[in-house]
């Protein structure tokens, strides 16, 4: 079996998960981290239609647990965030892996498809709050660049 969350749903959900699945349901509701404690590794992604798209959305909710606007101050159930290297695990290796295409995606190695983004700033350094609106420079298909600005 193999776990696969859209950390996104976590900073959707907040506002009224609690209403809907009652205190003891929510606390195994978006436990993330509890699952990668379990399983070692956990694919992530976007479940867009239902959520944007943006993968930086996605990142941001896994590392910050939080809205746009910063709430809640503190993070919203942060005993299951992940760490900016999980989670940048999650979105690229981890996920290529759940789609048994770790050989030729998810990471940049020789032989690989070279699919990537380069952004304007480091999303393992940014401030937090800066996570969700960071500039892309260039995407990456195949090791081709496929869109500029």
């Amino acid at each position: 079996m193999i776990p696969s969350v859209q950390s996104t749903h976590a900073t959707s959900d907040m506002y009224w998960a609690d209403e809907r699945l009652g205190v003891d349901r929510l606390k195994g509701a978006y436990a993330y981290n509890d699952l990668l404690k379990q399983n070692g590794w956990l694919p992530n992604g976007s479940d867009f239609p239902v959520e944007y798209i943006n993968p930086l959305f996605g990142f941001y909710a896994a590392v910050a647990r939080k809205d746009q606007e910063g709430w809640p101050e503190g993070g919203w159930q942060m005993e299951n965030a992940l760490s900016r290297e999980q989670a940048l695990r999650a979105m690229t290796i981890w996920a290529a892996r759940a789609a048994f295409e770790e050989g030729v995606k998810g990471s940049l190695e020789s032989g690989k498809l070279a699919d990537f983004v380069i952004t304007r700033k480091d999303l393992m350094t940014v401030p937090e709050n800066e996570l969700f609106s960071i500039e892309v420079e260039s995407t990456w298909s195949g090791g081709e660049l496929v869109w500029k600005p």
